[in-house]
């Protein structure tokens, strides 16, 4: 017997075919063996070589991803024989101590930056904020009338002054609290200019704020000014005895009970000698 025909001993007898039906019984024979060979359509195991070149596809599949990949994307642009988890834990050790990682999240895996290394790529940058005109013109009233209260800006400016002009004029360090005005109803509290502030526009101090030739120069004043209109010259100190600052301020508590009468001893009758 032919060796062939060993490996067809428990199939069918091709003697009694003709050539063609032998050639199909052969080829229906060969697919019965891989079938065998490889249950359920299942693809060979991949070789030690294929398992790299497969890995280098995984690798490029998630640098180049837009978004973050499930196992299932990965393995549809793989060959039939990779095994996809595999691959995904394999390169989750490769990269585990090292400047990119692997990360999971959502069932989706993405390379990102390690954690501890993500410092470095920080970076600060100082955005600048334009202040509002309402922010701007408090700014000149405190400027050139400090200290002032909250309703000195707004007799100035003649409307409502917004806490968020305050506020922002604070936050950017340009204006603090001063004091307090002691002959005013509630004792307002009194605005002022800081060190930060003479600094940004160059000045010495206050008083070398621009005065009225100084502002007419500059044509930021009209022409046709009203009668007895004047420019105030700002002060740093508070020489003022009617002002009380914001450190020296003392608080104090008030006992609304009323004062208990103290317990006298009655008087005791002296008896005559």
């Amino acid at each position: 017997m032919a060796p062939n025909d060993e490996t067809f001993e428990e199939g069918r007898a091709f003697d009694a075919l003709s050539a063609r039906e032998a050639q199909e019984a052969l080829a229906e024979e060969l697919t019965n063996m891989t079938d065998t060979d490889h249950p359920d359509g299942a693809a060979a195991a991949p070789t030690a070589k294929e398992m790299a070149e497969h890995l280098r596809m995984a690798e490029a599949l998630l640098f180049a991803a837009a978004e973050p990949l499930d196992e299932e994307a990965i393995a549809a642009r793989l060959p039939a024989n990779a095994d996809a988890p595999a691959l995904l834990e394999a390169l989750a050790k490769a990269y585990e101590n090292r400047g990119v990682v692997l990360s999971k999240a959502a069932g989706r895996y993405r390379f990102i930056t390690a954690p501890d290394v993500a410092h470095i790529l920080q970076k600060e940058k100082v955005e600048p904020k334009k202040l509002s005109r309402a922010a701007l013109e408090t700014l000149a009233i405190i400027a050139y009338h400090q200290p002032c209260t909250r309703a000195d800006i707004e007799d100035v400016r003649g409307v409502a002054v917004s806490p968020g002009s305050l506020d922002q004029l604070m936050e950017i360090g340009w204006v603090r609290l001063r004091g307090r005005r002691k002959s005013a109803p509630g004792r307002p509290i009194l605005y002022g200019t800081t060190e930060a502030f003479l600094q940004h526009f160059n000045l010495e101090s206050a008083g070398d704020l621009p005065g009225m030739a100084d502002l007419r120069a500059a044509g930021l004043l009209d022409a046709r000014l009203p009668p007895g209109f004047t420019v105030p010259s700002p002060a740093d100190d508070l020489a003022d005895d009617d002002i009380v600052a914001v450190e020296d301020e003392v608080e104090f508590v008030t006992d609304f009970q009323p004062e208990q009468p103290s317990a006298e001893k009655p008087e005791q009758p002296q008896a005559d000698d």
